[in-house]
């Protein structure tokens, strides 16, 4: 397995306001040092825990060629940040390549990614798809477009990852997404099923990978708010409110404020399932178990000085027990 060490992080870019004399004064300067404190307190923790996903989930690989999906919004430009910061350390070679897939939603700032990306010396496409008029058109007023939506940029992404000859895409889904999508599979899909940090397409044509897998979206946002990312708000879902995945956020986060914590725990139990102790058939042959008597019984806790009665007519019965169990012998010979 290859780790994927933690370096030191560079300073991030927070530049100094002056005053009209020049000089930062004292609380001036006071903020900029605890904003670049906190800037790269998050970005370490951030790349330690995007670290330790890529190694558990071995994503990475020695020549791999990365194709980084950038919507615009905070997970995926802390998602291309720390990859990029990763990619200067880390022990292997890789490739990333940024992609955008422009949905032609009315009134998307078309300038801002390239704008941006210009900046960062990457190899960048911006793929144009009216994947928004297929979904209006096809979807009734009032109704989800999620479902639609992420199909549609799924097969497009997939297929222009073949084109430029990238064999893995990541995604910027982070810890919260993953719990909220098992949620939202149980409550409304009736079954458990969350969000791979590692995935293999059912065509078998394309790997995803989800470097974020373990990060915290609190942590994200006060990131994303401290690098200053020009975020691109979803518009496509009119008002998201009444949406499911909202109501579910709304409450893991209740949950969260009322125990600490909680999330975490939850997402360290998807990591630590036991199939014989659910109820899927399909994942545990429950139909087959058979009886395994032939070593001898290990003892029961607590077995020794046990007491063992009989109900009414089965008191003057003895207990169908074998003849070497200490209980029984006892038992036999005060019958007798």
């Amino acid at each position: 397995m290859v780790q994927f060490t933690d370096a030191s992080a560079p300073n991030p870019t927070v530049e100094p306001t002056a005053t009209q004399g020049g000089d930062l004064s004292a609380e001036q300067a006071s903020v900029e040092k605890k904003l670049k404190l906190e800037s790269n307190k998050l970005q370490k923790r951030l790349r330690r825990e995007a670290g330790r996903a890529i190694a558990d989930f071995n994503m990475i690989e020695d020549g791999d060629r990365i194709m980084v999906c950038l919507s615009g919004g905070k997970d995926s430009f802390a998602m291309l940040d720390i990859l990029m910061n990763l990619q200067k350390s880390a022990p292997v070679n890789f490739e990333l390549v940024a992609v955008n897939l422009d949905q032609k939603q009315p009134g998307f700032p078309e300038h801002i990614l390239p704008s941006y990306l210009d900046k960062l010396d990457i190899e960048y496409y911006i793929v144009n798809r009216d994947t928004y008029s297929v979904v209006k058109e096809k979807v009734p007023e009032g109704r989800t477009t999620c479902g639609l939506c992420s199909r549609l940029r799924r097969g497009t992404l997939y297929g222009f990852a073949e084109e430029i000859g990238a064999n893995k895409v990541a995604l910027g889904h982070h810890r919260d997404d993953i719990v909220q999508t098992m949620f939202l599979n149980m409550f409304y899909g009736a079954r458990i099923a969350g969000m791979p940090p590692k995935l293999l397409s059912d065509d078998g044509r394309n790997i995803v990978i989800r470097p974020m897998a373990y990060c915290k979206e609190s942590d994200i946002e006060a990131f994303a708010k401290l690098k200053g990312y020009p975020i691109i708000p979803c518009n496509l879902c009119g008002t998201q409110e009444n949406l499911q995945r909202q109501n579910i956020k709304a409450m893991l986060n209740q949950w969260e404020k009322d125990t600490p914590g909680r999330v975490q725990q939850i997402f360290n139990a998807m990591q630590n399932i036991a199939p014989s102790q659910m109820a899927d058939t399909k994942l545990f042959d429950f139909e087959n178990l058979k009886l395994d008597r032939s070593a001898d019984k290990a003892p029961y806790e607590f077995e020794e000085g046990q007491v063992i009665e009989g109900i009414g007519k089965f008191a003057e019965k003895p207990p169908r027990l074998q003849p070497d169990n200490i209980i029984a012998s006892a038992l036999s010979s005060d019958l007798t």
